[in-house]
């Protein structure tokens, strides 16, 4: 065993002409420069450099770059305790040097050790290129921790934006205002916001996220959708933040938009919902952009007060519950009949099997069944008009008689929009209504519907994709777009209205 101490081993110094150049000292430097900052390289750089292999591991024996060795575990255990900072040894004819590099976090003790070992001694130039390179690794180690920490934190930060929008999603205002609070004072003492959904390319989509932060200045809540790998969710309480955001989308293809009405922070899920309907209507207009005109919906044409009398008398079965676990069933049941399973789990943050347990016990509870299309429209239909009761509704007298389902689907203005509405499909010549009333009456299934026309399945997808841009609603996508449209055939007597509410 050689000298700990460092120098014992140098060979005396022969005269090189490359040396004095500077030449290695230049190549050292390069992996500075930003586009080879990587410890790897520079330890592939070093051995050809002096001859010798290289290894290069971390505080805990990993390797982190170069070939393995094996070494003195005793002055590897002083090198990263910070008992010696160098070692020069002589053990069956190689000879070694190993260099702690510092961590600045750990005091004297070593973050990582860079290990050289070769045939012949060290001379004085070799010993210098292996303390340079240990400088260099330094350096580069150090500016790698700082880019992950960065990683990390950036992480965090976006894992809790998505639980601030996730206790919004439940109704769980008190709990988002205090996680928000930390970080973003004052981005939630608002009582109501809009929430955006901007859709681009997955592979954009990071960079999609940082430019909407840019634009609202921290005065926004910006989620990348766990649902949707191209969608950024907005929301946001400042009135000119939508500006804002069109300005991202103009003139960049294949970028949308779609916003909410203003609502309170109890309905971030509804309009969320709200957006997603906006952003399909979005994707048919020049400018790329939507927002929620709720004058359209067949919810503002029929009777208010009959409206929630119905609504309420559905969803009485659940005023039994503790209240947190009817705002929790209701939430959860409105994005379910919204979004798939799936990906309603994803936004809430919990399984599918979760979001399936919870539908089913609202299905039980309203003695329905949501395999039904007709009864999905008007689950959605109560649930979203619970969703937009104001207390100052609780004090209204109710109807003098029960409210029905049929009676309020069938007032004279639903009538006539219902009439517009699908009129527009009689101007094309493949009876795109038809096709739709069929495929709406199949739970819009296309092979059943399929077998019911006697044609072949892809041309009912056919048909029902051309009646969207007609219709300025997305039908293929399970949603508010195609719950209206259910109404509408339920309004005009196309097809039944199902026992929900009854």
């Amino acid at each position: 065993m050689g000298d700990v101490a460092g120098r014992a081993d140098e060979a005396p110094d022969t005269p090189r002409p490359h040396d004095t150049d500077g030449a290695w000292a230049e190549q050292l430097l390069d992996h500075l420069r930003p586009a080879g900052r990587e410890p790897r390289r520079v330890v592939g750089w070093l051995g050809p450099a002096v001859g010798a292999t290289v290894c290069l591991r971390d505080a805990r024996g990993g390797l982190l770059a170069g070939a393995p060795l094996a070494l003195d575990e005793t002055v590897l255990a002083d090198l990263v305790t910070g008992r010696i900072s160098a070692a020069a040894l002589e053990d069956g004819g190689r000879h070694v040097r190993m260099v702690g590099i510092p961590h600045p976090q750990r005091g004297p003790a070593a973050g990582a050790v860079l290990a050289v070992s070769r045939p012949e001694p060290f001379d004085r130039r070799a010993a210098e290129i292996v303390n340079r390179t240990a400088s260099v690794l330094e350096l580069l180690l150090r500016e790698r921790e700082l880019t992950e920490a960065g990683r990390r934190l950036r992480r965090a930060t976006a894992d809790l934006r998505l639980a601030i929008l996730q206790l919004l999603m439940v109704e769980d205002t008190v709990s988002a205002r205090r996680v928000a609070a930390g970080l973003w004072p004052g981005l939630l003492e608002a009582d109501a916001a809009r929430v955006y959904v901007l859709e681009g390319s997955p592979a954009d989509r990071d960079r999609l996220a940082e430019d909407c932060a840019d634009v609202t200045g921290g005065e926004a809540l910006v989620v990348r959708c766990p649902a949707m790998d191209g969608h950024v969710i907005v929301v946001t309480p400042r009135p000119a933040a939508g500006e804002r955001l069109r300005s991202l989308v103009d003139g960049r293809p294949g970028v949308f938009l779609g916003g909410s009405l203003r609502q309170r922070l109890a309905r971030t899920a509804t309009a969320y919902a709200q957006a997603i309907s906006a952003l399909a209507v979005a994707r048919f207009r020049p400018d790329q952009t939507a927002v929620f005109a709720e004058r359209t919906r067949p919810a503002r044409l029929m009777e208010p007060a009959a409206l929630r009398a119905w609504s309420a008398g559905v969803l009485r079965p659940l005023d039994r519950l503790p209240h947190h676990i009817r705002a929790e069933l209701l939430a959860t049941t409105r994005l379910g009949l919204e979004f798939t399973a799936v990906n309603a789990a994803k936004v809430l943050g919990v399984s599918r099997n979760t979001v399936r347990a919870r539908m089913d016990r609202v299905e039980t509870l309203l003695g329905t069944d949501f395999s039904d299309l007709t009864t999905r429209a008007a689950a959605h239909l109560a649930l979203n008009t619970e969703a937009a009761r104001e207390p100052r509704d609780c004090d209204e007298p109710p109807p003098a008689a029960p409210a029905r389902l049929g009676d309020l689907l069938t007032s004279g203005a639903l009538r006539t929009w219902a009439d517009d509405l699908l009129g527009r499909l009689d101007g094309d010549g493949r009876d795109l209504r038809g096709t739709l009333r069929a495929w709406l009456a199949a739970d819009s299934n296309a092979e059943r519907t399929a077998r019911d026309l006697g044609v072949h399945a892809q041309t009912v997808r056919e048909h029902v994709r051309a009646a969207e841009p007609v219709l300025e609603r997305q039908l293929l996508a399970m949603g508010s777009d195609l719950y209206e449209v259910v109404l509408a055939h339920l309004s005009t007597g196309a097809l039944a209205v199902p026992a929900l509410g009854r």
